[in-house]
Order: C-alpha cells, then sequence, then structure tokens
C-alpha cells in the first residue's frame, strides 16, 4: 500500500532459508462508594462481567482448525496516515486550539486525527461540551481531514489509553457517561500521605476491575447499535511501568473487538534534544521514570537494559524482540501497535498556554503567542510520527476498522512511504494469501511465502533529509496458546529469522522474499525496519539516552504481525 501510485526501480533480493516452527495525574485506590454506574449496571452486573471475562480465551487464538482468511491480500492499496493522540487546550497541560491541531495535522500530511484531552473531573464537566462543537468546525474547515472526537483515558489501575468513536449521534453522548463513570481520574478518592497532606492514585491495582468494565460498557454500545465501532489503544505503555503483562490480556479478553492495542512509539520524541542543541535534555518519549509501588515487578532495570527508556523511540515493550509484545503475539492474541505525537507542546513553537483556569472552566483559553521560540517535548501530528492504516475507503468507519484489524504501520520520519505484504500458502492452504494484520493458513509440512514491496522515501521528511532506509528484519516465532501465567512478559522462541539490506543506490521500491520451508506448527510474523544508524552489535535498537537523543538521526518502522494456522 502506497500514498500515491508512481513508477519504480526495483531491486530484487529473493532469499530462501531452510527453517520451521516445529516445535500523574491520579493515583489512588477506587472508591465503590464513588461509583456511578450505567445503564442498568449495577454491582452483580459488573461481578458478572469480571467473572467472565477475567477467565476468558484470547480472541482468535489459534485452536488447530482451518481459518477463514483475515485480511486477505488484494494488490496495493490505500495508506491514510494519522494520529490517535493530540491534545488541546482542554487539558489541564495543553494549549492549542483544535483548529490548530487540525490545520497543522493536514499540513504535515495525515488524513485523519483524534483529540484526546485528559479525562478529569473539570473535563467531563466542562470541557466535553466546549470541545465538541471546535471539532465540528474543524471538520467543515478541513473536509479531507477526518477529525474523531476521543478521549485519553486514566485507566483505572493503569496507565492511560486512547478511547475514540466515529461521528454519530451518541458519540457525545456516550463518551460522556464513559468518563464520568470510568476515568481513574474521576474515581479515585484523595487519602492521608503520612501527614503529608493528600494523594491520589488511579495507578493502584484496586482499578483493575473497573478497567474491564469500561470495557465492557464500551462493546454495549457497539452491540446495541449506538455506536457503529469503539475503540481503545493504550498510550505510552512503559513509561511508568504500571501497566502489568495480566492487565493487557484482560483488556482485549474483556472486549476484544474494543481493546485492540498500544503506541508502540510514544509521542514526546523531541524531549530528549540535548540542551546543547537547544532541546529540553530529558527522556526520549518522556521516558525517563523509574519504578514506583504501583508498577509491575517484573520490569525491574538491569544493568544492561531499561523498561522504562524508548529503543530508537520505540517503547520497550515493542521494541524488544521475544517482549511482552511478542509474547501476546505468541498466544495467538491480535495487539496493534501506533505511533503518535501526543503533541500537548510543540518544540520551537512561539506559542505558550493560555490565562484560563482549567480547574474552574474546563479550559486554558487562547493560546498565547509570545513570538519566541519555546523549547518543549513535542512535535506536530503528522511532523514526526505516523500511523499508516490501510482502509477500503477514507471514511470513518473504515478507517477505524482497518486499525482494528491491525492493517497498521508505526513509522517515524517518513523512513518508508508505504508497505505491501504477501503472506501465503505454496501447497495446500491459502494461496492467495493476507497482508498486515491478516491471518492466513498452510497445510502441515507446506511451505509459506512471504514476499515485502517497501516503497522508499520519496522525498524529505520534515527535517529536510531524505530518510534512507537501510535494513529491514523479518521476526517470527511459534504460536503456543494461552499461557499458564497472565503476567508472562517474555517470548524466548521469538527470533529475528532474516535480516535484508537495501543497498544505498536502491531508489523506489525494494522486494524482499522469504519462504519458511515445511511449516509445522502455527506461526506468526512481523517486519521492522531501520535507518540503521544506531544498532546494538546484533542489530537490535539501542537504548535512547537521557539528555542526549536527536530523534531524526535513529528511525524505525514497525509493521504489525500476519499470523498463520496450520491445517
Amino acid at each position: 500500500m502506497s500514498h500515491d501510485h508512481h513508477d519504480h526501480t526495483h531491486e530484487h533480493d529473493h532469499v530462501e532459508v531452510e527453517g520451521s516452527w516445529r516445535d500523574g495525574q491520579d493515583d489512588r485506590p477506587l472508591s465503590v462508594a464513588r461509583r456511578r454506574f450505567l445503564s442498568g449496571l449495577g454491582a452483580a452486573g459488573v461481578a458478572t462481567t469480571l467473572s467472565t471475562t477475567l477467565g476468558a480465551t484470547p480472541a482468535h487464538a489459534h485452536d488447530g482448525r482451518p481459518a477463514s482468511p483475515v485480511n486477505p491480500w488484494a494488490g496495493r492499496g490505500r495508506w491514510f496516515a494519522g494520529d490517535h493522540h493530540i491534545h488541546t487546550k482542554y487539558s489541564q497541560d495543553g494549549q492549542y486550539e483544535v483548529a490548530q491541531q487540525v490545520a497543522k495535522a493536514r499540513e504535515y500530511g495525515l488524513d485523519w486525527v483524534v483529540i484526546t484531552d485528559h479525562g478529569s473531573v473539570a473535563h467531563e464537566k466542562f470541557s466535553i461540551s466546549q470541545v465538541t462543537p471546535d471539532i465540528e468546525q474543524a471538520r467543515r474547515s478541513h473536509r479531507d481531514v477526518l477529525v474523531y472526537q476521543g478521549l485519553e483515558w486514566n485507566i483505572p489501575g493503569a496507565e492511560h489509553a486512547t478511547v475514540f468513536l466515529p461521528p454519530g449521534r451518541s458519540t457525545v453522548d456516550i463518551l460522556q457517561a464513559f468518563e464520568a463513570a470510568y476515568d481513574g481520574a474521576l474515581l479515585s478518592t484523595p487519602v492521608a500521605n503520612g501527614g503529608k497532606g493528600l494523594i491520589t492514585r488511579s495507578t493502584s491495582a484496586d482499578g483493575e476491575p473497573y478497567a474491564l468494565a469500561a470495557l465492557r460498557y464500551l462493546e454495549a454500545q457497539v452491540l446495541s447499535g449506538r455506536t457503529e465501532i469503539a475503540l481503545m489503544f493504550a498510550n505510552h505503555p512503559a513509561r511508568r511501568g504500571v501497566d502489568s503483562p495480566h492487565e493487557f490480556r484482560g483488556w482485549r479478553d474483556a472486549a476484544p473487538d474494543v481493546a485492540v492495542g498500544m503506541e508502540g512509539a510514544p509521542g514526546h520524541q523531541a524531549a530528549g534534544i540535548r540542551t546543547a542543541d537547544g532541546g529540553n535534555g530529558t527522556g526520549r518519549g518522556g521516558y525517563d521514570a523509574s519504578p514506583n509501588q504501583d508498577s509491575f515487578p517484573g520490569y525491574a532495570p538491569t544493568a544492561t537494559e531499561n523498561p522504562y527508556r524508548t529503543y530508537g523511540g520505540f517503547d520497550w515493550m515493542t521494541a524488544k524482540v521475544g517482549g511482552l509484545w511478542d509474547s501476546l503475539l505468541a498466544e495467538g492474541r491480535p495487539w496493534w501497535v501506533t505511533a503518535t505525537s501526543d503533541a500537548h507542546r510543540v518544540h520551537q513553537d512561539t506559542f505558550t498556554p493560555g490565562t484560563g483556569d482549567h480547574g474552574k472552566t474546563g479550559s486554558r483559553g487562547a493560546p498565547i503567542d509570545t513570538g519566541k521560540p519555546q523549547v518543549q517535548s513535542d512535535y506536530w501530528p503528522g511532523f514526526y510520527s505516523s500511523t499508516l492504516v490501510g482502509a477500503n475507503s477514507k471514511s470513518y468507519v473504515d478507517v477505524m476498522r482497518g486499525m482494528q484489524s491491525g492493517k497498521v504501520v508505526a513509522v517515524h520520519g517518513r523512513i518508508i512511504d508505504g508497505l505491501n505484504l504477501r503472506v501465503r500458502s505454496l501447497g495446500e492452504g491459502d494461496n492467495r494469501g493476507v497482508t498486515i494484520g491478516g491471518r492466513t493458513f498452510v497445510r502441515r509440512g507446506d511451505d509459506v511465502e512471504v514476499v515485502m514491496e517497501i516503497d522508499l522515501a520519496r522525498g524529505a521528511n520534515f527535517a529536510g533529509v531524505v530518510a534512507r532506509l537501510a535494513k529491514v528484519d523479518l521476526i517470527a516465532g511459534p504460536v503456543t496458546g494461552p499461557v499458564v501465567d497472565r503476567d508472562t512478559f517474555s517470548a524466548p522462541a521469538t527470533k529475528v529469522v532474516k535480516s535484508f539490506e537495501v543497498a544505498r543506490t536502491a531508489r523506489g521500491t525494494v522486494k524482499f522474499t522469504h519462504t519458511f520451508r515445511g511449516v509445522e506448527g502455527a506461526f506468526y510474523l512481523r517486519l521492522r525496519g531501520s535507518d540503521g544508524n544506531k544498532l546494538t552489535s546484533d542489530g537490535h535498537p539501542v537504548m535512547d539516552v537521557i539528555g542526549d537523543a536527536d530523534p531524526w538521526s535513529d528511525l524505525w518502522f514497525y509493521a504489525n504481525p500476519v499470523f498463520v494456522d496450520v491445517i
């Protein structure tokens, strides 16, 4: 898929390798007394929901039966670039007008955006009624950009997440009811802090049951016909280590058509620029934390690895081969990754926040143009990060369906312009094959062919440089089914199967082929690529250094997986 079609020169590297897969805000325990249940979902309803979801089987887990292909390959399609994590003056730490964010997104090549201001008492009480007409006006002013209304949800018991819906008669009502009943900021009650005042901790594990109930609520709105689709993506999942492995599994199991993925790469990508180069000199992506009382203990940093840092700008959960993301995929559990801006305040922009009292009005007020470039941590939507979505059309529901099905590639710095992936059986089974996010099948003992056509950058990125893709990694691992320990966060059998070098002289589209010979068991595969500027000795991304991480000098893309079942 590509943004447009054009003539290419081709470099072919056909490789066949024998192989088979045989073998911040609010942080306190929730107060049940303050719960507001919706649509007749009383305590008994929640208890039923939890007992059902906690023992649920992963959606689409391999069960040995023939599968119907998912995301069937259909030749080259189109990518729609977007960003599902954007803030405005209606966030207590934001500053921009909706119109400014959408105009910049359009300027930097995005087709769709999601406005996701922080859930809070003031946001629920004031901001939704104010941001809604601003979003509607932005849609009228920029008819070529899909502008979704969403929320950055404070997940009870965990971090943040994007929740969003397509435009519809009930969209605003659903979002407001969801926030009022299920946002961790509204559910937390201040408690004494050992004589040091009051604190709140929405990230305490006490909140986990309400996160599952919240996702069930969104699923119920789809099933009832109030909205055609609703999606949730966990944001900056490893930043504070509070998203435990069992929580990812629980979210997906609770509402498999709603909870579909996570930010593979967080926003705040300018944060690590050196102070000597005019930057903030902090952690790239805002990843400079250490474990706290609510962090999952298994994420403890070691002498050689720190889950609380980004690696090549990507979250550790995504960047580590055989890590948490792979542990979910090895269960046969679809779980997709994205890349966003998380744009609050843009590096070298001249605006500062308005003078409004967000707590009292739900808005920071109009931003103030100082005329002086500001040192900040973010880039405009589309300026650096992009989530490419393959969809049948540029419509609100179709783009969300593309995200829901995993036809998604996370891209930094325009390292590529498109990707056409085809995975198919060369024997009995699905000879047509599937593409990114897909599921196909092969007869035991037959071969599986993987064809990768990658559109190299045709023009400069917004740093003024034509990014050069240096290598592509094909990563694969066996699908072994549900784990016994739901806090598993490793998949040791997942490996880089083959690395393909891209010639420095390559232009247009490069094509690589790999064949898995004599497949004996279900497996999955995924792709990533790099400019090759910063790699470990064995070809993996390096851990970003706090205060010294130029994002433009270390570019990657990550494509979502394809699952192969055996019949």
